[in-house]
């Protein structure tokens, strides 16, 4: 038992420091901009690790096949080009071009990747942030030390995840576009024990109902592979977040090929699914309800134009199928509006 609780300690640890050196990189840029440039690294991080690991097996393995790209894509595993990779990044951590040098990373990656296309950030050789400050992150991601055989996605996925949890902090009441706090999350996936079957999100955020379905899975000695992850999100930036978010966990889901508006383009109309979990945008005001007047959602009433609580509440009671469950969090009003 302690020995469990060192190695928890030990990984905090990390967490702690990747997001003190993001704090002090980030100077007079605000937290909606600057999460992207430390979401970004961890993303490019672990799938420069994940392409090394399998690169090395090849090597090992002297089949000469260490260069072919349906060796990785066959194990799910995103190819990096040799320039993008995270020792070429590593090198130039204390150079001026270090901002140039990951942006075009990024962009060597996604050109290689198609469904990474337009979801990588590319900001880092913008002149106010801090290259130096930048380098010494690139550093803490270089040294970092990993254990076992699937230490990489762990760690970086649990540094993921906290950073969004800090960076919610900082945005506080407009967090919820993007975050949803762990302990919600996981009190409803534990209501609803989605342990195989489709899972859908109409207003996913950053995944983090998908990640706790895909922990809640495995942690009942199920198969992550049991269960299909369907989403949609309306903000850009988020819905990058999202992709990113669940690739660093190894999960695939189909959350559209771009954002789009749930109730105005729903990119998955004509689905029905075993679970749903959700935590909808409290009291949306404008949602255009008045044009939606008779859409076949509505099997239990208009929705109120001036509130959107119960539009999402019918939203996702059309989205079940006949033995589907649900889960969703809405303002206490709803209860007596």
């Amino acid at each position: 038992m302690a020995r469990k609780k060192q190695t928890n300690t030990q990984e905090l640890g990390f967490e702690e420091k990747i997001w003190k050196a993001a704090d002090s990189m980030r100077g007079h840029i605000d937290a909606s901009e600057y999460k992207n440039v430390v979401l970004g690294l961890i993303f490019l991080k672990y799938i420069s690790d994940r392409f090394e690991q399998r690169h090395q097996e090849l090597v090992d393995e002297g089949e000469g096949f260490e260069e072919d790209r349906d060796e990785y894509s066959f194990e799910n595993i995103f190819w990096v080009p040799m320039g993008a990779r995270w020792e070429e990044i590593a090198k130039a951590a204390h150079t001026p071009e270090i901002g140039k040098v990951i942006d075009e990373a990024m962009r060597e990656i996604e050109a290689e990747n198609k469904t990474l296309k337009g979801i990588l950030p590319k900001n880092f050789a913008r002149q106010e942030l801090d290259k130096r400050m930048l380098g010494d992150v690139v550093d803490l991601f270089t040294n970092v030390k990993m254990a076992g055989e699937d230490g990489t996605q762990d760690v970086l996925g649990r540094t993921y995840e906290y950073c969004l949890a800090k960076f919610a902090e900082q945005e506080g009441k407009n967090a919820g576009e993007f975050y949803t706090p762990t302990c919600i999350v996981k009190t409803l996936v534990e209501i609803i024990e989605p342990y195989h079957g489709r899972v859908y999100d109409p207003c996913c955020g950053s995944g983090g109902m998908f990640v706790q379905s895909a922990k809640f899975v495995e942690s009942h000695a199920g198969n992550i592979s049991d269960i299909s992850i369907f989403g949609q999100e309306s903000n850009p930036t988020t819905w990058k977040m999202a992709k990113m978010n669940l690739a660093i966990r190894g999960i695939d889901a189909d959350l559209g090929e771009h954002n789009a508006d749930t109730f105005f383009n729903d990119l998955h109309k004509d689905k029905r699914f075993d679970f749903i979990l959700a935590n909808p945008p409290f009291n949306l005001k404008e949602w255009g309800g008045d044009r939606l007047q008779d859409d076949p959602r509505w099997e239990f009433g208009i929705p109120p134009e001036g509130n959107a609580n119960f539009a999402w509440m019918q939203h996702m009671i059309h989205h079940l199928n006949e033995h589907g469950r649900m889960g969703m969090v809405l303002a206490n009003g709803s209860l007596s509006s």
